[in-house]
């Protein structure tokens, strides 16, 4: 039977290609306001309707906290953490990833309604872990 399951994991990992991502990008996290792009967190924009945004999670905050955008946006997020795994969760879609020290997350989100949407850290992150959260206003 262990040999069965090693085999059928086997196939799915090689003839599936359903192995981990092998695109994983990585970052120094004790120097991560000294390197591209984390040493400018913040809101750019990079077409109609198209931000990308630079994030940087740490005990307890996010940077930038002040996130706002027009409705129809799509939102294109960069992160990692300087410190401990965090979670990055946006209410009322379906965002939700774990940022880990040392790798950059990428993910991608369209704002079609207006409204605020809460953002929270969803991985218990210290004591204050439950202060930990920020909203996106969409206009």
């Amino acid at each position: 039977m262990i040999l069965g399951f090693m085999f059928i994991i086997g196939y799915q990992a090689f003839a599936d290609e359903l192995g981990p991502p092998s695109n994983q990008e990585t970052i120094d996290p004790q120097k991560v306001e000294q390197q591209e792009p984390f040493n400018n967190p913040g809101v750019k924009k990079i077409g109609e309707k198209e931000y990308e945004v630079v994030m940087t999670l740490e005990i307890f905050s996010f940077d930038p906290m002040e996130l706002e955008f027009p409705a129809g946006s799509t939102v294109h997020f960069v992160m990692t953490s300087k410190d401990v795994v965090h979670g990055m969760e946006i209410a009322n879609t379906n965002v939700n990833t774990m940022v880990v020290p040392g790798y950059i997350q990428r993910i991608t989100q369209t704002f079609d309604k207006p409204g605020n949407y809460l953002v929270l850290c969803n991985e218990y992150c210290g004591a204050g872990h439950q202060v930990m959260s920020t909203t996106i206003q969409i206009s």
